[in-house]
């Protein structure tokens, strides 16, 4: 079973930046896409960006368009996030997660589309 670790979660103040990573424990980690999700109280996970096991396809929410990079390094075995210009409203427990289907330049529409999951990193950003 594959295992996700995410860190570089934090407390940041608004403008401010910070890079999250997440490493996986096994190298078949580069057949499989990659998102990172977050999710706050009360409210369901949203994917915030996706990238194909290739990197030919990356996709992002609205919200954090020109703001947030995903990017991979399949001989690592990580997946980052990296976000810019942080807002309160990008408060929130942030998760990476590994899409069911290998080789698939698919971009997932919901939560439940992923199949493995990180525990989560808190990011809070101060006004």
């Amino acid at each position: 079973q594959v295992q996700l670790v995410e860190s570089g979660g934090g407390l940041v103040q608004a403008g401010g930046s910070l890079r999250l990573s997440c490493v996986a424990s096994e190298p078949i980690f580069s057949n499989f896409g990659m998102g990172w999700l977050r999710q706050t109280p009360g409210k369901e996970r949203e994917i915030v960006a996706h990238i194909t096991w290739n990197g030919g396809t990356i996709t992002y929410a609205d919200s954090v368009k020109d703001r947030f990079t995903i990017s991979r390094d399949n001989a690592k075995n990580t997946v980052y996030l990296q976000m810019n210009s942080l807002k309160s409203e990008d408060t929130a427990v942030y998760y990476c997660a590994q899409y069911r289907a290998a080789y698939s330049n698919y971009v997932p529409r919901d939560q439940s589309e992923y199949h493995y999951w990180g525990q989560g990193t808190q990011v809070t950003v101060s006004s």
